[in-house]
């Protein structure tokens, strides 16, 4: 799903050398382009599971005492006694200190690990790389020391593998799992860097569970049976769209999708993503079925044997943790100043890396990270357990005052009062899961694109796509504050629309969101509210008696455009015809609407100098119009795109009526009473009036297509005909002479 315009690619290039040999030559992660610009444009993308899937014989396994859990979906926990995070998660055994209940699927954050550095001070240098670990790192990475010295002296001289093999064991059996439990506490410290080469790399060899990290791809991979493509692009790189097999006007998919499918004789185009996008391949709720690549899609998925109970032991017992250490991240550094927040997400960049590394090795392990994600059972373990007297918990204490200061200080909506009671628009966020945080953070560090991409990634798994729609309705109303305080809205603007083009442009999904969290409620007063800020007095006819009030297009507001990605996703959502005539049916979004449309009526006021020359002419005009673009003419399209018969036509009387009844309290405000202009009048112009370019939209549309009497939609007033009539004749007889420029014409705002 990619929400960018399409634009001519013929000076474009593209390398269609496709990378056939993934293994030798990794690709890159798609938000190091931020940063470090690739030197090959397909470096930038992923690919989410997409790989050829290959059989691979799974060496000997250990006693199988841990069951994989199927989470049913739309199930929000997991039994304690049952789940994977039970395997690799208990408590600490009764020689341990640290205070956590036994019945806890999790462990505690502190071991004896003092003692055990001071006892094993020198006995770091006995770790040896075997074969495999040399092959697989490098000589100079296989063999490298740890960043900590193993508490468990079985552990002082084995390898990576070995250790890993023995964790594995461990967690097979079942709980308790002192050995992993004392490995975790030191790789998830939140006192060591996030970034840390090492305890990275020993993340990806105990996952493995005594394979090596490429083995174990291999064979994750081999059981992968996914039918959605997932890929996910950054800005600026190639994409299609096809609007033959396309459902939804966002739809895009990747190259390599592109030409795998049967696109022959469509209407398809290239183009250059401007806010990133993902592929929609295999997909049917955004294109047809016929358009899918070899690849995707229901009918491609192919039977695989059984997963293994033990093969994702260490996955399910870690993942928990290894979530939970990225949000401690952005705990910790919830207080750097704005400019510090790209330093912050830059910082984990590799730690990210590493979860969208075990995302993209398939179906499987994408299901061991979501259920995670959007369990709460996880996230109340984090958030109430107590913190225990040691240097660990007291720093975990810290980061949990300093996120809970972070959400009492984020800025809230100050919607209507008759809307205060909507889930969407309270005022304090209350978060139950670990993805919800990940959001809250995703907001308050102005979407980092190493944090979009991470949740991005997870798209293909429908539940976790459901919740974290929720979860981003849930935080909509934040988004004006975000853009508003942004350093870079322009770049802040293109990553709010690259992950929110992807919920919303699900029908049903979005359906569900208006239904039950009063989505387009929460789009018109977000939209409303940000624009209700920069409201100046209207200057048309007599200033001395005009009482309404236009937005003021010299605004920062309106040159970054901040307002584009509220009107781009509700312009989105309207795309959808069941989003559409909840939105027709609806008189209180009607009236909001039009109240809306009202702060653009007759605004960006401009008056002719004839005394003097204009050195300077404003650049305001520009801002004036893509607005009234974008934020009023591109919805209007959209709902007129629903009602092309008869069987909506008292919808259709309704706009109309709306459209009128605005007119009339409009023409009043500005204390326009008779059909005529004095010559002072006559100087000054507005080009834009949305009010009354929807009465003649609709009333085109009702009387064309829809069947109704012209004399059934115009306004029983005879009077006000004219009245109507005099401003859009006014722009037109101002177009001709600004076009020919038959005359030294400067135009500057009054206002």
């Amino acid at each position: 799903m990619d929400e960018d315009d399409n634009i001519s690619n013929a000076d474009i290039s593209i390398d269609e050398e496709d990378d056939d040999e993934p293994e030798q030559q990794p690709q890159q992660h798609p938000q190091q382009q931020q940063q470090h610009p690739p030197p090959q444009q397909d470096n930038n993308r992923r690919r989410a599971g997409n790989e050829d899937r290959i059989d691979v014989d799974e060496p000997e396994t250990y006693p199988q005492q841990f069951q994989l859990v199927n989470v049913a979906s739309g199930s929000n926990s997991t039994s304690s006694s049952t789940t994977s995070a039970d395997s690799g998660g208990a408590a600490h055994t009764g020689a341990s200190d640290s205070g956590a209940t036994g019945n806890s699927p999790f462990h505690d954050w502190d071991t004896q690990q003092s003692s055990a550095r001071s006892s094993n001070s020198n006995a770091g240098s006995g770790l040896t790389a075997n074969a495999d670990e040399m092959n697989e790192g490098g000589a100079g990475n296989a063999g490298a020391k740890p960043s900590f010295f193993f508490s468990t002296s079985s552990f002082i001289l084995r390898s990576r593998k070995e250790v890993a093999a023995l964790i594995n064991t461990e967690c097979c059996r079942g709980s308790p799992t002192p050995d992993l439990d004392s490995i975790m506490d030191t790789l998830f410290n939140p006192g060591t860097p996030i970034d840390n080469p090492d305890n990275i790399e020993w993340i990806r060899w105990l996952i493995a569970g005594g394979r090596t990290p490429k083995e174990f791809v291999k064979i994750v991979r081999s059981y992968d049976n996914h039918a959605k493509c997932g890929l996910v692009w950054v800005p600026h790189v190639v994409a299609y769209r096809c609007r033959t097999c396309g459902i939804s006007p966002c739809m895009s998919i990747c190259r390599d999708c592109f030409k795998k499918g049967n696109h022959n004789n469509h209407d398809f185009n290239m183009f250059l993503s401007q806010a990133g996008g993902a592929c929609d391949c295999g997909d049917t709720s955004v294109m047809k079925a016929e358009g899918f690549c070899s690849d995707h899609g229901i009918n491609n998925r192919v039977n695989r044997e059984p997963v293994p109970n033990n093969l994702l032991a260490v996955a399910e017992a870690i993942m928990p943790k290894l979530l939970f250490r990225l949000l401690q991240h952005f705990r910790e550094h919830s207080d750097a100043t704005l400019q510090a927040h790209s330093i912050t997400s830059y910082s984990c960049e590799a730690f990210a890396n590493m979860l969208i590394d075990l995302n993209n090795m398939g179906e499987i392990m994408r299901k061991v990270m979501t259920r995670t994600l959007i369990n709460p059972d996880v996230y109340s373990y984090f958030m109430e357990t107590p913190c225990q007297d040691t240097r660990n918990g007291r720093f975990l204490k810290a980061n949990r005052e300093k996120y809970e200061d972070a959400v009492n200080r984020f800025p809230n909506p100050e919607p209507p009062d008759e809307y205060r009671d909507l889930p969407a628009l309270g005022k304090k966020l209350v978060h139950t899961t670990l993805l919800e945080e990940f959001i809250f953070w995703t907001f308050k560090f102005e979407f980092p694109q190493t944090l979009v991409c991470f949740l991005l990634n997870m798209l293909p798994d429908q539940d976790y796509k459901e919740h974290l729609t929720r979860t981003f309705v849930m935080h909509y109303s934040r988004i004006p504050s975000v853009l508003e305080m942004s350093r870079d809205p322009d770049t802040l603007s293109n990553r709010v629309v690259h992950m929110s083009v992807q919920l919303f442009s699900n029908e049903s999904l979005a359906l569900k969101m208006v239904n039950e969290l009063s989505l387009l409620h929460v789009m018109i007063i977000s939209l409303k509210l940000m624009m209700s800020k920069i409201l100046i007095q209207n200057t048309l006819h007599d200033p001395a008696k005009n009482f309404h009030f236009v937005i003021d297009c010299t605004r920062q507001v309106m040159k970054d455009h901040c307002y584009w990605p509220l009107v781009s996703d509700f312009n989105n959502v309207l795309s959808h015809e069941s989003v559409a005539l909840v939105f027709l049916r609806d008189d209180n979004l009607i009236d909001m609407w039009f109240q809306f449309l009202q702060m653009l009526q007759g605004m960006n006021v401009n008056v002719r100098e004839t005394a003097s020359h204009v050195e300077f002419e404003p650049n305001s005009y520009y801002a004036a119009f893509s607005c009234e673009l974008e934020a009023s003419a591109y919805p209007m399209w959209s709902i007129i795109s629903h009602l092309q018969d008869g069987t909506h036509a008292h919808l259709a009387k309704k706009i109309i009526n709306y459209c009128v009844t605005t007119l009339h309290e409009w023409l009043d405000s500005i204390y326009f009473r008779e059909p005529k202009l004095s010559l002072e009048e006559m100087m000054q112009a507005s080009f834009h009036f949305p009010l009354h370019r929807y009465l003649a939209a609709f009333v085109c549309q009702a009387v064309t297509k829809m069947g109704i009497s012209l004399s059934d939609v115009l306004p029983s007033r005879p009077d006000i005909l004219p009245l109507l009539m005099i401003h859009p004749l006014r722009v037109q007889s101002n177009m001709p002479s600004i076009e020919r420029q038959s005359c030294i014409i400067a135009i500057y705002p009054i206002e």
